[in-house]
């Protein structure tokens, strides 16, 4: 099967353009495997944040829900929900883009804001305990999640630059280095016809004198 060529004239100027084409083809290779292993790297570093991020949230989550159910055992549904209803926001939570190696995601931060008693009747001490406890899950449960869409994102562009690093390397590259070498093998056997042909002419030339020497 013939290695498939680029469909141009085999001409110098057509050669030149090529090699330049192909130069720059190459440096942006080696641009994105940079770029592929700097996000190889983050990609570990974020894993590695992710798994220790979300065990210490489902630690914490286990421990509120546990506060919560004795609530709940002391004050009941209603009580709580009444409670509730009363109760402002345990934290404050800013989200701004961020960026990096050209990949964008969401830095979340979030602040514990100190609780202010509820100070219903009838409300269980436990629920000012189940209130701390959840804000304190709620913040890791934040940057959990900032962690968690940084890293989706980052092993989707990570894996873009491996399939565009590939692509160059094993098909865009060699195609026009096939091209090239196509194109000097021509223009070198057209040269060396031509050379022969002036041979060729030079004898005739010569022979000619010769016989009319003679």
């Amino acid at each position: 099967m013939a290695q498939q060529l680029i469909k141009v004239p085999p001409t110098k100027n057509t050669l030149l353009k090529l090699k330049k084409q192909t130069k720059f083809l190459e440096e942006g290779h080696d641009l994105l495997e940079r770029k592929r292993e700097l996000l190889t790297r983050l990609v570990y570093e974020r894993i590695g944040e992710y798994r220790q991020l979300r065990e210490t949230a489902e630690q914490a989550l286990a421990k509120a829900y546990g506060c919560l159910s004795i609530t709940h055992l002391r004050m009941g549904s209603r009580g709580i929900h009444q409670a509730a209803l009363g109760a402002e926001p345990a934290l404050e939570v800013d989200i701004l883009p961020r960026r990096a190696l050209g990949v964008e995601y969401p830095a979340v931060t979030s602040e514990r804001v100190p609780l202010k008693p509820v100070g219903l009747l009838g409300t269980d001490v436990s629920f000012d305990a189940t209130r701390d406890h959840l804000a304190n899950a709620a913040v890791l449960l934040a940057r959990l999640a900032e962690v968690e869409i940084a890293l989706h994102r980052l092993l989707e562009e990570q894996r873009k630059a491996q399939k565009r690093v590939n692509a160059l390397k094993y098909n865009i590259i060699p195609l026009y280095r096939r091209t090239i070498h196509f194109i000097q093998s021509s223009l070198e056997e057209e040269e060396r016809n031509t050379l022969f042909q002036v041979k060729l002419l030079r004898q005739r030339a010569d022979n000619k004198d010769a016989t009319a020497a003679a």
